[in-house]
């Protein structure tokens, strides 16, 4: 079993950046494909992107194409999220989950506790 630990959310203003770690404990993590989604307040938790487990294919929400970037480091046990072009619309708790494969962008039931991203205008 994998279990998640997000870091690195905070306060910037619209424009800035933040990059977003998720670090799992278990052995088997280089089989799982990585997503993060988020959850803004009053709204449901919506897919942000995905990172394949063996070649490293990423997908992402329109919302954020071309500003956020996904990545892994299986050695590390580490998915990151690179978010740049901030707008206070990303703001959001930002969670983790692992899973199988994430092409319907639906979650599995394994998330971290979830990192406090808040955007100012």
């Amino acid at each position: 079993q994998v279990q998640l630990v997000e870091s690195g959310g905070g306060l910037v203003q619209a424009g800035g950046s933040l990059r977003l770690s998720c670090v799992a404990s278990g052995r088997t993590f280089s089989s799982y494909a990585m997503a993060w989604f988020r959850q803004a307040p009053g709204k449901e938790r919506e897919f942000v992107a995905a990172i394949t487990w063996s070649v490293g294919s990423t997908d992402y929400a329109d919302s954020v194409k071309g500003r956020f970037t996904i990545s892994r480091d299986n050695a590390a046990k580490t998915v990151y999220l690179q978010m740049n072009s901030l707008k206070p619309e990303d703001t959001a708790v930002y969670y983790c989950n692992a899973g199988a494969d994430y092409s319907d962008h639906a979650p599995y039931d394994l998330w971290g506790q979830g990192t406090q991203v808040t955007v100012s205008s």
